[in-house]
């Protein structure tokens, strides 16, 4: 199986940065089981393509395909670009929303492989009709299967059924279980984000095993793992710490352990969606308020973001106030490139400092090294983090203003004894208030989703209608026909593209099927399967 490994040679450009591989999501969730699924996932679904089509800047999402398993596999969405094709996503969904929730369940033991090799057989056609510079990022395909089913067996099922299937352009096949909601969970007041997972390997092929709750929440969730940049191709951030041994003569900075890290966004940036509060005065700027860090780490190929540690903080020695831009996580590298010995002994490094911060309660401050850049004789600003531990085995990394950013803030000191009405009327405003432990952000919404969806409402040109469409218009009496047949279609391979001056050969059926499919008129045809540049 693909494990994410570029062949490219040279810095990544800005789309490669984001951009995440192409995504073939499978649900298979039969009678009954999706009566009491079907609304949660559609919700989360829409949710999440609400935001992936509105971030402004390089797509993180490439492609993506939907089908539907219960009696028989169904195309419900051929591979399509995420970025700008909202309407479609959303009619996706609404498709799904009206699949039939009630009646027997005949499983078909192949159903599931199916759906795995013809998804898999759409993405190698796509990528023969796109133009040569997009398919090279279209190199491997995540597939992600949601069941109801006991996810072990449905493990079994594939390892049987996939084990004479060329997945060397998978580089990753995932199980998802749906199981039901678990009580209190979106109460905790610490929310959980990260599924529980085991991992099955058959024939050099892994496939991951996760659970995830029947709650629109946690499926929301899981579908925004799928912005992260999940690339292990290079470590992102080397964190410096001076040497165990140094004198006045001979500087810390000298021999420094370095630890390897990964970059991950914490949250983002209202600046990125059109018509947040923060973004609207940033309309004009695609980058949005990324931190400089983020940045350069994720731009630099040659070299390497550093963070060299100048000094250690109390805890309480920082005020918030001169904290500006958005926070990042760092972790453990996983980069494929390194030796696994060095990796473990990395990751117990990472993981000791962690421990060794939360017990002397600590900060630390960093200083950043851009890579290496051309000579100048100008020498470039720095910029200066704080590294905040957590119980958690990752670090919390904050930009400091310097200063050069501050200004003049005078604050006197709050008088000792405020007036005794004054105190009593506030005081009794207070007691009124709900008191929380703890802020969990999974519980405070600001209708968001709705905001951007509406965005999408808006008249944007005429939309072709689909062949079932225009079929039921030129034939009513056979619209019931049609509905019943619909579960057992698949989308058609594209034509395979043969050697000048020969024709191939076709069986009669497959290539009536072919054509019903198939014949769009050219603008359709590139909607639907849309050059890259």
């Amino acid at each position: 199986m693909y494990h994410g490994r570029t062949t490219g040679k040279g810095p990544p450009t800005p789309a490669q940065i984001y951009q995440q591989p192409p995504r073939l999501l499978i649900v298979h969730i039969p009678l009954p089981s999706w009566a009491d699924i079907c609304s949660n996932l559609c919700e989360a679904l829409r949710n999440f393509f609400s935001v992936a089509c509105s971030l402004m800047g390089p797509s993180r999402m490439s492609l993506f395909s939907l089908y539907m398993v219960q009696n028989q596999h169904e195309c419900i969405l051929p591979f399509v670009q995420v970025k700008g094709n909202f309407a479609r996503l959303q009619a996706c969904i609404s498709e799904l929303r009206m699949l039939q929730r009630e009646g027997c369940f005949r499983p078909q033991g192949t159903s599931l492989q199916l759906a795995v090799e013809n998804g898999l057989q759409q993405f190698n056609q796509y990528c023969r009709h796109v133009t040569t510079g997009a398919a090279l990022a279209y190199t491997a395909l995540e597939i992600t299967i949601l069941t109801s089913q006991p996810g072990k067996e449905l493990v079994k099922q594939l390892e049987e059924g996939l084990k004479d299937i060329d997945l060397v352009k998978v580089r990753r096949l995932q199980v998802v279980e749906i199981i039901k909601e678990t009580i209190g969970c979106m109460n905790s007041a610490s929310p959980v984000e990260e599924s529980s997972s085991d991992e099955s390997s058959f024939l050099g092929t892994d496939i991951d095993l996760q659970t995830v709750d029947n709650d629109v929440v946690s499926m929301e969730m899981f579908f925004k793992a799928w912005l992260h940049n999940s690339g292990t191709d290079r470590e992102h951030v080397h964190l410096l710490l001076p040497s165990q041994s140094f004198s006045k003569i001979s500087r810390a900075t000298d021999n420094p352990m370095c630890l390897k890290c990964d970059l991950q966004e914490r949250l983002l940036s209202p600046s990125l969606l059109p018509g947040t509060a923060d973004g609207s005065l940033k309309m004009d700027d695609p980058k949005g308020d990324f931190s400089t860090l983020y940045q350069m780490a994720s731009q630099s190929s040659a070299s390497y973001y550093k963070l060299h540690v100048i000094k250690a903080l109390k805890s309480s020695g920082i005020c918030e106030s001169v904290t500006y831009g958005l926070p990042f996580i760092l972790r453990p590298t996983s980069c494929w490139q390194l030796d696994w010995d060095e990796l473990e002994t990395n990751q117990q490094h990472f993981h000791a400092l962690c421990h060794s911060l939360l017990k002397r309660e600590w900060l630390l401050l960093a200083k950043g090294e851009p890579p290496s850049q051309r000579p100048s004789l100008r020498e470039p600003a720095s910029t200066f983090y704080v590294i905040v531990p957590s119980p958690s085995p990752t670090l919390l990394v904050k930009a400091v203003a310097t200063r050069e950013l501050m200004l003049p803030s005078p604050f006197a000191l709050l008088p000792e004894n405020p007036p005794d009405d004054s105190l009593k009327v506030v005081e009794n405003i207070l007691d009124r208030l709900e008191l929380e432990s703890t802020y969990n952000p999974l519980q405070v919404w600001s209708h968001l989703y709705s905001h951007l969806t509406s965005t999408f409402a808006k008249p944007q040109g005429r939309h072709h209608p689909s062949w079932e469409s225009r079929a039921l218009r030129k034939h009513p009496c056979k619209a019931g026909q049609l509905q019943t047949n619909r579960v057992r279609a698949t989308v058609a391979p594209l034509p395979m593209t043969s050697a000048p001056g020969r024709a191939p050969k076709m069986p009669a059926a497959s290539k009536a099927s072919s054509e019903a499919v198939f014949q769009l008129s050219e603008e359709e045809e590139e909607e639907e399967y849309p050059s890259v540049p």
